[in-house]
């Protein structure tokens, strides 16, 4: 009887220690995901330069754009716009309006300088050309990037350029 119930303290101690080792085992569950590169955040760099001609009219052109993974970071632009700052959408396939920024006008500069009484002072010029760069938190469904002028103090734009992301 001794040997039986020796055995029976031997196979519950196995049994104990089978159950141990089971509890004791991760309880993560092992997944490979699989990321789609398309769900990933992305950022978006469009270059353009602006021109001014004689009778005051905008004209922008596109020079190239660029697009990669990433996050925005800090988000520089106002909240309203004053005539002739700049209203960057982001639009859908069917050219509504996804978000906007508005950004000042790349035309007027506001230039620090020291004068001859060695005092710091501030001009604002008025540029015929310059480079600009919009940089946008890329929505998944934007197709289109539209930059608008603001026309006056009720917000109306008109539209300058429209670029396609392909």
């Amino acid at each position: 009887m001794k040997t039986k119930s020796l055995n029976n303290y031997t196979y519950t101690f196995l049994l104990l220690l089978l159950a141990l080792h089971i509890s004791c085992a991760s309880k993560k569950n092992i997944v490979i995901e699989n990321i789609n590169k398309d769900s990933l955040p992305k950022l978006v760099f469009l270059n353009y330069t602006i021109s001014r001609n004689d009778s005051g009219e905008k004209n922008i052109q596109f020079i190239n754009k660029k697009i990669t993974d990433g996050k925005l970071k800090n988000n520089n632009y106002i909240k309203i716009g004053e005539i002739e700052d700049l209203k960057c959408l982001q639009l859908d396939k069917d050219s509504t309006e996804i978000t906007s920024v508005t950004i000042k006008n790349p035309l007027s500069k506001i230039i620090e300088f020291v004068n001859d009484s060695l005092i710091f002072e501030k001009k604002k010029t008025d540029l015929q050309n310059a480079p600009f760069t919009i940089r946008l938190q890329l929505h998944s469904q934007t197709k289109f990037i539209a930059i608008n002028e603001v026309t006056d103090s009720l917000q109306n734009t008109k539209t300058l350029i429209i670029t396609k992301l392909d």
